[in-house]
């Protein structure tokens, strides 16, 4: 419990402060998450996903709850395990999780116990809560971004590596987005002196997984770190399309060359030329794919710039095909949100599972906002990132009382963000949820 202070303030002697105001609540709007959990079933999502193994033979917490737990405080915005020592005494978490509020040593023990049966069925909560979302969305479509991050380490973290690209230690994980709902799909931690394309095809084979069967079309989108034939064969092998950049070599840069049509060029004006490889197939390849080239020649340049990016699309121009990969830029963004705003890259335990189950209820929680405001939210807080989130629906003050075997909570009449608040609370309430 938190030091009783009392002090008076020196602008104003006449007002005084003190931290002994009884049953005040910090983030009453994280009751607004529990309520949208509810409605969308999250704990039967839990049952069905989630499947700890647990040796303890007296305990208090369910691993589930816990889970839960780890979830809100990061939804709330309280990263530090220790933040659960505070919260333990805070009367809104513990109406939100309907239960005494774990300490800091209990979380810490679950996640550093973490077992590898314990960390794939996080995953598949991960791909669950995405496949929930796109299903409510009634999306045709499903856009796969494919990209590598960094998460720097500061210790003699398990796995820790130096990266080259980066010039730092730490770890380099994969990710997959869905572009159209901004869910993350899949999240997988690797030493950090694996490259790019390491492993990435059976990551991608497990992100398409649950999409088997479905009626969707798929797009995979990747950087040149992802030209790869493994990457090209899985694409195929699921029926998905794929738009990935490749990287210049000696062959494509003279086939570009002497594809340069010369004529009565203005040099003062820049000018661009589009090209197409149809039977381009290095030796590690299966089969020849479409490469599209895109020839700049800046003003003022005599020499052209050459751009290549490999696709079995069929039906799309170049500039289309172009057009379509550079969309692929707004994944940058989800991946500083996912960071910055849920601390996906946080790696304070000393081994390597447990920094992976901390990335993955990052995930998690991130997908959770991401339900959020592709479902309940109101217009002007879709787009808005998760900081002014937390700023106007869930950092709300308000005093919780009882009265006749009921709880009230009593929210501020000056509060700006009101409208906000119940307009929220209107949507989650009259959520319908369709099955899928």
């Amino acid at each position: 419990m938190s030091t009783l202070h009392h002090e008076k303030l020196l602008f104003n002697d006449q007002i005084n402060i003190s931290n002994d105001g009884g049953e005040l609540a910090n983030d009453a709007g994280t009751l607004l998450i529990a309520e949208f959990l509810h409605q969308i079933h999250f704990d039967q999502l839990l049952e069905d996903n989630l499947h700890f193994k647990d040796d303890r033979k007296y305990c208090t917490f369910p691993l589930n709850n816990l889970f839960k737990q780890l979830l809100l405080q990061l939804l709330a915005g309280y990263c530090q395990d220790q933040s659960a020592n505070t919260l333990s005494h805070a009367v809104d978490f513990k109406l939100v999780l309907s239960q005494a509020v774990a300490s800091q040593p209990t979380l810490s023990r679950f996640i550093n116990h973490i077992s590898a049966s314990g960390l794939f069925s996080v995953k598949s909560l991960l791909g669950s809560v995405a496949h929930f979302v796109l299903g409510q969305l009634n999306q045709h479509q499903l856009i796969l971004d494919l990209d590598s991050t960094h998460a720097d380490t500061f210790g003699d973290q398990e796995k820790s590596a130096y990266n080259g690209h980066y010039q730092t230690n730490g770890y380099h994980p994969l990710l997959a987005f869905d572009a159209l709902s901004g869910c993350l799909l899949n999240a997988q931690l690797r030493p950090g002196n694996r490259y790019t394309s390491q492993g990435a095809t059976k990551f991608l084979l497990r992100s398409l997984r649950a999409y088997d069967g479905s009626s969707l079309d798929v797009l995979v989108r990747g950087d040149s770190g992802f030209a790869a034939p493994g990457i090209y064969h899985a694409c195929d092998k699921k029926q998905a399309k794929f738009v990935i950049r490749l990287k210049a070599n000696y062959q494509l840069q003279s086939r570009a060359e002497h594809l340069i049509q010369v004529g009565d060029q203005d040099f003062t004006e820049a000018e661009v030329q589009w090209h197409v490889l149809r039977d381009y197939c290095p030796q590690s390849w299966s089969r020849p794919y479409r490469v599209i080239i895109k020839s700049t020649r800046p003003a003022g340049n005599f020499l052209f710039d050459h751009e290549f990016i490999v696709t079995n699309l069929e039906e799309l121009s170049g500039p289309q095909v172009f057009a379509l990969y550079h969309q692929r830029g707004s994944m940058e963004d989800l991946i500083k949100e996912v960071k910055r705003g849920f601390h996906f890259d946080k790696t304070d335990s000393s081994s390597f599972e447990a920094n992976e189950f901390r990335m993955l209820v990052a995930g998690v929680a991130y997908n959770i906002l991401q339900a959020m405001k592709n479902l309940v939210l109101p217009t002007k807080l879709k787009h808005a990132q998760v900081g002014t989130i937390r700023f106007k629906l869930l950092h709300v003050a308000a005093k919780v009382t009882h009265h006749a075997r009921q709880v009230w909570v009593h929210l501020s009449q000056t509060n700006v963000f009101d409208k906000l608040f119940w307009q929220t609370l209107f949507k989650i309430q009259n959520l319908k949820i369709y099955p899928l």
